[in-house]
């Protein structure tokens, strides 16, 4: 993960959240401190750890972890102690929770569907349907989750969509005018919807197809007629309730928009336990500071 822009998203939302100066929390003494436990309302896979230790070196709090990134948890765990000002902890924590619970939920649901399909021989990827502003973290959190990470950005890779065939005059034209235009490190995708355009894209040699919207049965037949050196990749539909029903098929990957545009926070929250003789008595040992 990129530190420094890891730390510009941070101190943005802190700034979106903040404004000029919490109004409540100004009502307490600016030399309290205080111990806070984020806690997990549900079952999940805890993610964020990066995230939480660049916001404390920010807000200046200490940190203890009690779960590590990719970790089961139940309701009722403690997940992270937090020690610092009163002050700073009360104006962090709804940044706080709302990042930690949005990537503890994409992890929670890429786990679910690798789970699902228990095939190790497919991986199961993202996309580009990610929340503005926040597609490196919830690729953090797929990889965090069990899955992998497909492109991170249009630069990464050459993918010929439906609407590029259509502008570069076919299947053929389209692969055949990239491979004239990137350098041989840049791998070339295209993307057919027709068992027509499967045919007409071997023969121009991609370095992989993906195959859109096909039934589990078709992708078997599919399969038989794309050479060992394609790498084929599902995609189109899919999602955690039927991608068990694709174990076992020859492919490499499969990629669900699911796993990041419509997932679900895992729920968590903080409780101070109490102000300044509290977290000067208590022994809590630090991570961050």
């Amino acid at each position: 993960m990129n530190t420094i822009y890891l730390r510009e998203q941070l101190q943005n939302f802190l700034i979106e959240d903040i404004g000029f100066g919490d109004l409540s929390s100004a009502l307490i003494d600016p030399d309290d401190e205080s111990v806070a436990t984020i806690v997990a309302k549900e079952e999940g896979i805890f993610c964020g750890k990066p995230i939480v230790q660049e916001l404390a070196t920010i807000q200046q709090f200490d940190v203890l972890f009690c779960q590590e990134d990719g970790h089961q948890i139940a309701i009722g765990d403690e997940l992270i102690v937090l020690k610092g000002k009163t002050r700073v902890l009360l104006e962090t924590e709804r940044v706080l929770l709302n990042v930690i619970q949005h990537v503890s939920g994409v992890a929670t649901m890429t786990r679910q569907c690798v789970d699902s399909l228990n095939d190790e021989s497919i991986h199961v990827t993202d996309t580009r349907k990610t929340t503005p502003g926040l597609r490196m973290l919830e690729k953090y959190a797929v990889r965090v989750g069990g899955g992998y990470n497909h492109r991170l950005r249009l630069d990464d890779a050459v993918m010929i969509k439906d609407n590029h065939i259509v502008a570069l005059g076919g299947v053929t034209e389209a692969i055949h005018a990239a491979r004239a235009k990137v350098g041989h490190t840049t791998p070339i995708e295209v993307e057919v919807e027709t068992f027509t355009q499967l045919l007409e894209a071997i023969p121009a040699n991609p370095d992989i197809v993906m195959l859109d919207n096909r039934t589990p049965d078709e992708l078997r037949e599919w399969v038989r007629h794309i050479p060992r050196h394609i790498k084929t990749e599902v995609s189109g539909g899919i999602t955690i309730d039927s991608i068990a029903a694709y174990k076992g098929i020859r492919i490499d990957v499969i990629s669900l928009g699911q796993l990041t545009h419509s997932v679900r926070a895992l729920d968590c929250s903080m409780n101070l336990q109490g102000g300044m003789k509290y977290a000067t008595t208590r022994n809590t040992s630090t991570d961050v500071r």
